[in-house]
């Protein structure tokens, strides 16, 4: 089969489009045919030595994909060739065909294979920030950092669901609208980022913060938080880990939280198969619409990466196979 190969931990140029060995469906693994694999920050990090995990060589990227059953194990009892799946695959989703265990692979019926991608990951991490993490409640103001983004988008979606006003903040007046068209209440820059959040909630400071971009936007919010808020710490697409000065969330009684999503499915995985559950539902219901920017061919994986990283792309990005 065909694969976006990561043979050295190195820049993104270096990924390799060429030829893999099959997957085999063992025991309880599901072999899936891929329509659709979708693309996400942490990708780019792992192929270059920069995330959490490091694979052994080679291996293939990719932690979502979504497609048609293949093959089955002898022990998979719930799936049958032909089925439209999506699943959550630790690696391998930038390929023809990928292998998941049973567990983590859910049924899609007719749903769009790229739009439920954006479901599994992105829309995940912002359900369970706010949700889980936040506990954010109706009435409160939420403050989106990388709004236009395939998270960012989903934290708006997802705010105004649970009741939330949402301030949406995004670089440039095309992001600004586009978070404004996905429900976003205002939408604003970076420029006097702790000044605009103060003027917008009458000098109360942001309820939840929802921030995947660190750098000076963490340190603007980090002044900006009303009593009993909660700062999420999602990721660090500015490139620059921030330092939190502790005094302040003395004084301001706020909280720091920290948001993993790939601990969240492994440490509790039947809360994650209820909000995996609840976000299907909302999307069979029209509540939530993955906004998707472009499908690109999978031997683009690398040019697609580096849009992402760079802070270029809007809404989810997904590689056709």
């Amino acid at each position: 089969m065909k694969a976006i190969i990561c043979n050295e931990f190195a820049p993104l140029d270096q990924l390799e489009y060429g030829d893999m060995p099959d997957p085999q469906a063992t025991g309880d693994q599901v072999v899936i045919r891929v329509e659709a694999a979708g693309v996400n920050y942490p990708d780019g990090l792992l192929v270059q030595g920069l995330y959490q995990s490091r694979p052994e060589h080679p291996f293939v990227p990719g932690m979502e994909a979504a497609g048609v059953v293949e093959e089955v194990g002898p022990d998979v009892k719930s799936l049958k060739p032909g089925d439209r799946v999506a699943t959550i695959c630790t690696l391998g989703g930038y390929a023809e065909k990928v292998a998941a265990p049973q567990s983590r692979v859910f049924p899609i019926g007719d749903m769009d294979a790229a739009e439920v991608c954006a479901l599994l990951v992105a829309f995940g991490t912002s359900h369970h920030a706010l949700k889980q993490r936040a506990h954010l409640k109706e009435g409160e103001t939420l403050v989106v950092l990388g709004a236009a983004g395939a998270t960012g988008i989903a934290a708006i979606q997802i705010g105004k669901i649970m009741g939330a006003r949402v301030i949406a903040v995004a670089s440039t007046d095309a992001k600004r609208a586009i978070c404004t068209e996905n429900g976003a209440d205002v939408a604003i820059g970076y420029e006097d980022l702790k000044d605009r959040i103060k003027e917008l909630t009458d000098g109360k400071g942001a309820d939840v913060v929802y921030d995947s971009v660190g750098g000076a936007a963490f340190d603007a919010c980090s002044r900006a938080m009303a009593r009993n808020g909660r700062l999420l710490i999602i990721g660090f697409a500015s490139g620059d880990i921030p330092k939190l000065p502790v005094n302040l969330t003395l004084v301001k009684e706020y909280s720091v939280v920290g948001v993993f999503w790939g601990n969240f499915t492994r440490f509790e995985p039947q809360v994650y198969a209820d909000n995996m559950a609840e976000l299907l539902g909302w999307y069979q219901k029209g509540k939530v619409k993955p906004l998707i920017e472009g499908r690109y061919p999978l031997k683009d994986a690398a040019e697609v990466l580096g849009r992402v990283l760079g802070r270029g792309a809007v809404g989810k990005i997904a590689l056709i196979p």
